[in-house]
């Protein structure tokens, strides 16, 4: 009787070593999904802040990339790695705030993945009936 259920332990011991493995990667990558998700969120802040301050009437042209910046410095941390601001396909009556960087990577062997994130909007200013 007890070989019977050492058995039956022994098969069951086999097979979480053979499903282990599997859960772990799928929880590892869940994470990392996650935190690309969160850098992204992070990047489309920083554009959104950086817009709003840009397109207000008579704001300098610099606004829009230092409030981004700004955003960024506050609440991006570790979790947006490299980033960049650019204010490109910005024009007279619009204003366009892009943020890139990477996000970092938990699983070996994988470069951090790249996000970037644009906001737009028309530039508010005086205009006639």
């Amino acid at each position: 009787m007890q070989g019977d259920k050492g058995g039956e332990c022994g098969e069951s011991s086999v097979q979480m070593a053979i499903v282990f493995p599997f859960i772990l990667m799928v929880t590892v990558a869940v994470v990392q999904a996650s935190m690309w998700v969160y850098a992204r969120n992070i990047a489309l802040t920083a554009a959104r802040e950086g817009v709003t301050a840009a397109r207000t009437y008579q704001a300098p042209e610099s606004a829009g990339a230092a409030r981004a910046s700004e955003t960024l410095g506050r609440i991006a941390g570790d979790s947006l790695a490299g980033s960049s601001v650019s204010t490109t396909g910005t024009s007279a009556t619009e204003v366009r705030v892009t943020v890139t960087g990477q996000a970092i990577s938990l699983i070996p062997g994988l470069s951090s993945l790249s996000v970037s994130q644009s906001a737009s909007a028309p530039r508010e200013r005086w205009t006639t009936p």
